[in-house]
């Protein structure tokens, strides 16, 4: 009877190693198989804007190669934070992704009393897509009857007409309300800030003259300037930017020593993403933005494609954090 219970347990752990090699095997297949559904991509704020415009610029590319549907999903509403929860709190199977931006990991952290999510710990970063400038734009018909052509001339008369003009961003916590807040406290100038969904929504607002003033992503505000409906001043980054070589600064036209206030917007997992699947994906947005297409149209209205590896995309992550922490808290500005 021993001999008999020795030689069926033998042959029971036998079938639980064949079991389990069967799972391995499973799993490895399963991964190696990504994707075998459609893929999400959550925009966290409304169609329009630039993280909207990046996203739908390398889904289509990115489903040519995958063989998949990779679908831009926008769930705009509290400075990115609500499309960006609802992807922290996904299952991390490889098929919801997330296009962050230097407000949902860089300033809301600092912006916001509560936030719903780490924007460390609850992800897992995949790549850098691009960095861009902001651009301060005017309704160009208001900046016109006005005589404002220049940062200057915006100032001076901000100055001396105190709450005259409103200020659109495309919702709390965005670099866009952050630039314009940083120029508030920089010049002594007031302006009311009037937060969208996204800046699509707060560029029609522009263009229509409901808001006066904004320090808008520059992909998603130049046509509205080639077009001639909005008036740009200057660029929020440190250089002048390749697309608009002719716009100056703000730093250079205001001579506000250390102003700048960039932009950056890449793709993020919830945490617990198999890490090949991560990989897979970063590769190939890589590659798709250093394809000749997808790149000079990037560059071409203000966009700096990357591409870089999830652990740099991390660390600059954590640098944006720390360095912006700092500046909202000069602004003032808070959300609770």
């Amino acid at each position: 009877m021993k001999s008999k219970f020795k030689g069926f347990k033998s042959v029971a752990l036998s079938g639980l190693a064949i079991a389990a090699m069967f799972v391995v095997a499973g799993n490895a297949m399963s991964q190696a198989a990504w994707p075998a559904k459609p893929v999400k991509i959550v925009v966290p704020f409304a169609p329009g804007g630039t993280t909207d415009i990046l996203a739908r610029a390398i889904a289509p590319e990115l489903s040519r190669v995958f063989g998949q549907n990779f679908v831009v999903d926008n769930r705009p509403g509290a400075g990115g934070n609500l499309g960006a929860d609802i992807v922290a709190k996904s299952a991390p199977d490889g098929y919801t992704f997330l296009m962050g931006t230097v407000g949902t990991h860089g300033i809301n952290k600092s912006l916001y009393s509560k936030m719903p999510f780490d924007p460390q710990k609850d992800f897992a970063p995949v790549t850098l897509v691009a960095g861009v400038p902001n651009v301060m734009v005017m309704n160009a018909d208001k900046a016109k009857a006005l005589g404002i052509n220049t940062v200057p001339d915006f100032i001076r008369y901000a100055k001396a007409h105190p709450g005259v003009f409103n200020m659109a961003s495309s919702g709390n916590g965005t670099s866009i309300h952050l630039a314009g807040e940083l120029f508030k406290s920089m010049t002594g100038t007031f302006m009311t800030h009037i937060p969208y969904t996204g800046s699509g929504p707060a560029m029609m607002g522009m263009v229509s003259g409901t808001v006066d003033v904004m320090f808008d992503n520059l992909p998603s505000a130049m046509p509205q300037i080639k077009g001639g409906k909005l008036k740009a001043f200057a660029v929020t980054s440190a250089q002048r930017s390749a697309a608009m070589p002719d716009l100056p600064t703000i730093e250079e036209a205001g001579q506000l020593k250390g102003f700048e206030a960039s932009s950056w917007f890449g793709l993020l997992a919830p945490a617990g993403t198999p890490a090949d699947v991560v990989l897979k994906l970063q590769q190939e947005t890589a590659k798709a933005l250093n394809s000749p297409a997808i790149k000079e149209k990037l560059l071409a209205q203000g966009a700096i494609p990357s591409g870089n590896t999830p652990a740099e995309f991390a660390k600059l992550i954590d640098a944006e954090i720390k360095k912006w922490a700092p500046v909202v808290k000069a602004s003032g500005a808070r959300v609770d």
